[in-house]
C-alpha cells in the first residue's frame, strides 16, 4: 500500500505540474489515477478545482467564452485566481537534477566521478549532489529516490570492501541476482527499489549518511561500528536459540535426574522367589509350604511380621503360576488350531500331550 502511495503523490505532482502549463485535461487524469492508487484529500481539492474550471479544448488548455470577453478583467482575474493551482515549489533545474540521476546506470555515474576516482573525491561528489538533492531543499517529484539512491551510491563507494566487490560483479551482474531480461533494464529496476541493486547496499540510511558528512566529515569507524554491532546480534540471536532449545530440554533432563535419584533410594525387595547370589538363604512358607529365599542379613534386619511377609510370597507364587499357565494353554491352543487347519494328525496328537506343569502345580495350590 506504501508502494501506491509514493506513485500516487507523483501523479499529483505530474498533475500541478499540468496545471501550471495550463493542461487541465491532462491534470485532471492524473489527478484520477492518484485517486485510484491512493485516495487523499490533496487530490480530491485539486480535482474538484480542476472540474470547476473553464470549458477546455482538445488541447487541454482553456479555451475563453464570449461572456468572458464581455466581463471586466476584474471578475475574470477572479476567475482565474480560483481556477488555477498553485506554481510548482521547485525549479526546473531541480527536476532535471533529480531526472539526471535516475537515468544513471552505475554508482560511478550517479556521483558523476570515475571508477578510478579517489576516496575523498567520491565525498566531494557526493556532498555537492547531496545539497542540491536532500528532500527538504529539494521538492521535485523522485527527490527522495534519488537522494537514497545518491547515499546508497556513497555508501557503497566509500566501503572498501563493498567498492571491491562492487567493482569485480557490477550492478546488471548476476551477483545482484536478476537474470538477462532484467539487466536489461536494469537501471530501472535498481532506481525504483531505491537501492541500484539488492546485492550492493549500504549499511547505513541516506538521511544518516548525509549527516555524517555534514557534520564532522565521514567516520568510517562508525560503519565498522554498526556491522560489528550486527554481527553482535546476530550471535546474541543464535546464543538465543540455543537457550531455548536448552529449556525445552530442561523437562527431559529434570526427570532422567529424577530417576537417577530414586534408584538411590529404592530398596532391594526381602526376598525372592529364585535363589541368586544375594538371596542365598531358603525359607519356606507355613501356609503352602512354598519356597522363597532372603539375605543373609535378613534375620537381624527385617524388623516386620513374617507372617505378612510370607502372606506376600504365596500371593506372588500364585500369580506367577497363573500367568506361566495361561501362557502353556495359548501354546498348547495355538498347536491344535494349527493342526486342524493343516489336517495334521501327528501334529493334532503331539499337541494334545504338550504338558501344562505350571497349571498342574497351581491346580494342586488351589486344591490345598
Amino acid at each position: 500500500m506504501d508502494g501506491n502511495k509514493d506513485e500516487a503523490q507523483r501523479c499529483i505532482d505530474f498533475a500541478v505540474q499540468a496545471l501550471a502549463e495550463g493542461k487541465i485535461e491532462k491534470a485532471e487524469k492524473f489527478l484520477l489515477k492518484a485517486e485510484k492508487l491512493y485516495p487523499t484529500d490533496n487530490a480530491k481539492k485539486l480535482l474538484a478545482r480542476v472540474k470547476s474550471a473553464p470549458n477546455s479544448g482538445s488541447n487541454g488548455k482553456t479555451r475563453p467564452t464570449a461572456a468572458n470577453d464581455e466581463k471586466d478583467s476584474g471578475p475574470r482575474k477572479r476567475v482565474n485566481s480560483d481556477t488555477r493551482p498553485n506554481a510548482p515549489d521547485y525549479t526546473n533545474e531541480q527536476l532535471e537534477a533529480v531526472r539526471k540521476i535516475k537515468k544513471c546506470k552505475d554508482y560511478y555515474e550517479v556521483l558523476g566521478v570515475s571508477k578510478s576516482a579517489t576516496d575523498s573525491e567520491i565525498k566531494k561528489a557526493y556532498k555537492k549532489l547531496a545539497l542540491q538533492l536532500h528532500p527538504d531543499k529539494n521538492k521535485a517529484p523522485g527527490s527522495v529516490e534519488a537522494f537514497k539512491a545518491l547515499g546508497n551510491a556513497a555508501g557503497v563507494l566509500t566501503d572498501a570492501e563493498k567498492r571491491k566487490n562492487y567493482d569485480l560483479y557490477g550492478i546488471n551482474e548476476s551477483h545482484s541476482g536478476g537474470n538477462s531480461a532484467s539487466n536489461h533494464h536494469g537501471h530501472n529496476q535498481y532506481y525504483n527499489e531505491y537501492g541500484y541493486s539488492r546485492g550492493f547496499q549500504a549499511d547505513i540510511s541516506a538521511e544518516e549518511l548525509f549527516n555524517m558528512f555534514f557534520n564532522g566529515g565521514f567516520p568510517q569507524q562508525n560503519v565498522y561500528m554498526r556491522q560489528q554491532r550486527r554481527r553482535h546480534q546476530a550471535r546474541e540471536d543464535r546464543d538465543g536459540n540455543n537457550s531455548s532449545a536448552l529449556i525445552n530440554l530442561l523437562p527431559i533432563l529434570l526427570l532422567i535426574g529424577l530417576s537417577m535419584m530414586s534408584s538411590f533410594f529404592i530398596s532391594d525387595p526381602m526376598y525372592s522367589l529364585t535363589p541368586s547370589h544375594k538371596y542365598s538363604v531358603k525359607r519356606e512358607t507355613n501356609g503352602l509350604k512354598i519356597p522363597y529365599y532372603v539375605k543373609d542379613n535378613f534375620y537381624s534386619e527385617y524388623q516386620g511380621s513374617v507372617a505378612r511377609l510370607e502372606e506376600s510370597v504365596e500371593e506372588d507364587f500364585v500369580n506367577h503360576l497363573k500367568h506361566s499357565c495361561t501362557r502353556e494353554r495359548n501354546y498348547r491352543d495355538s498347536m491344535l488350531a494349527k493342526a486342524r487347519t493343516f489336517g495334521d494328525r501327528d501334529l493334532y496328537r503331539k499337541a494334545q500331550n504338550i504338558n501344562t506343569p505350571s497349571c498342574e502345580n497351581l491346580q494342586k495350590y488351589l486344591i490345598t
